[in-house]
C-alpha cells in the first residue's frame, strides 16, 4: 500500500483490525508499518507516538460499542433495557477482543475532544438506563462503576477460558444480569444511609 494513501483514520482501523488477530499488546508501530508496506518513520507523521495510537483506537472501539449498545437499548427499559445493555456489551467484548482491551485503558485527556459525540453518548446512553432504575448522583457513579466491573470481569474470564464448570455459560450470564437488576431496582440510596 502506498504511504499516501496512509491517514490517521486508517492507521487507527488498521490498528483496531490488528489488535482483533493478534491482541491488543500486538498493536505497535512496527508492525502497522509493516502492514503498509513502510518504513516505522514514515508513521510518525500521523501520530506522535504508540501511546497516541493506542488512545485513538481506545475512542474508536469505544464508540462501536456504545453505538451498539445503543441500538439494542433503544425503546427499552427496566430491566430489558439493563439485558440488552449487557448482552450487547459481551457481544462485543467477545467479538472484538483486542478492541474491547482497548477500551480498557485509561485514555489521555488531551486526545478526547470534550463534545466528542461516542463519549457523550456513552454517558447518556448509561445514565439513561440507569435513571430509570430512579438513581441520582452519587449513587449513578456507583452504580455504573459496579455494571462495568461485573460486565468486565465476566467477559475476561468467559474470554480466557475461566470458566470450567459444566453450567452454560450464557445461563450463567442471565443470572447475573437478573442479580444486577435486583440489586439496581432496590438501590441502597446514598441519602437514605446519611439519615438512618
Amino acid at each position: 500500500m502506498a504511504r499516501a494513501g496512509i491517514t490517521v483514520d486508517r492507521l487507527v482501523e488498521a490498528a483496531a483490525e490488528l489488535a482483533d488477530e493478534a491482541g491488543f499488546e500486538q498493536v505497535t508501530l512496527s508492525a502497522l508499518a509493516r502492514r503498509f508496506g513502510v518504513k516505522d518513520a514514515s508513521l510518525y507523521s500521523h501520530v506522535r507516538n504508540l501511546n497516541e495510537l493506542r488512545h485513538r483506537l481506545a475512542l474508536l472501539a469505544g464508540g462501536e460499542m456504545i453505538e451498539r449498545i445503543a441500538t439494542a437499548v433503544a425503546g427499552r427499559s427496566g430491566k430489558d433495557a439493563l439485558a440488552a445493555y449487557a448482552d450487547a456489551y459481551r457481544a462485543y467484548a467477545l467479538a472484538h477482543p483486542g478492541r474491547y482491551a482497548a477500551t480498557q485503558i485509561r485514555v489521555d485527556p488531551a486526545l478526547v475532544d470534550p463534545g466528542n459525540p461516542a463519549m457523550r453518548r456513552t454517558v447518556e446512553i448509561t445514565y439513561g438506563m440507569l435513571r430509570g432504575y430512579g438513581l441520582h448522583e452519587p449513587d449513578l457513579t456507583d452504580a455504573v462503576r459496579l455494571l462495568r466491573a461485573t460486565f468486565h470481569g465476566y467477559c475476561a474470564l468467559e474470554a480466557g477460558g475461566g470458566f470450567n464448570a459444566p453450567r452454560d455459560v450464557r445461563a450463567s450470564w442471565d443470572r447475573a444480569v437478573d442479580a444486577l437488576h435486583i440489586a439496581l431496582d432496590h438501590w441502597p440510596r446514598e441519602e437514605t444511609d446519611r439519615h438512618a
